[in-house]
């Protein structure tokens, strides 16, 4: 089964076909190849393992009988769409995503997928934090979105830029002591 959306044009007098409408314009959501692998492989775990067992579950529940009152039944018909739910969302995340690889930025200065090494003077220490995407967030593993407050504050520093952000616990300076791009 392939899920995907058909998108049905109609044509009055002009030959002329709009593009389709995202939610998102191109360019907008990254990811990187370690973030897209883990994306990829969890659609193809769903589609060709999950939701086959789930589907041969509801038949069985289905071959018993009455299906008003059968649990099995409406449970496994309730975990079909939470599958296809799952689907969708990540195979609109895959159609919308560019894969930006750490390793092959040559940049000067700081951009999505580096490694930032900061001094943190409200922690009087250093603090390490990688810039992902939004859907590779793990704040245990130091990982931030380009897109959170600090995030957005770094692109575009480089070593030794005093960065202040305003945080919802308040002002914070940082200093850049080093980043790097390696892949993640």
């Amino acid at each position: 089964m392939h899920l995907s959306l058909t998108r049905v044009t109609c044509h009055a007098t002009s030959m002329v076909r709009k593009p389709p409408r995202r939610r998102n314009p191109p360019g907008t959501r990254y990811l990187t190849p370690a973030g897209y692998k883990a994306f990829k492989d969890e659609f193809h775990e769903l589609l060709y393992v999950v939701r086959p067992k789930v589907v041969e579950q509801v038949a069985d529940a289905a071959a018993m009988g009455d299906r008003s009152e059968n649990a099995e039944y409406i449970y496994g018909k309730k975990k079909l769409r939470h599958i296809d739910s799952r689907l969708h969302f990540l195979e609109q995340r895959l159609s919308d995503v560019v894969v930006v690889d750490p390793s092959e930025q040559t940049a000067a200065d700081i951009r999505f997928g580096a490694t930032v090494v900061l001094e943190d003077e409200e922690l009087e220490g250093e603090v390490v934090y990688i810039l992902v995407g939004e859907d590779e967030i793990d704040p245990s593993r130091n990982r931030i979105s380009w897109q959170s407050p600090v995030g957005r504050a770094l692109i575009g520093k480089a070593t030794d830029d005093l960065v202040i952000v305003n945080t919802p616990k308040g002002r914070r300076e940082l200093v850049v002591l080093r980043f790097y791009y390696d892949p993640i």
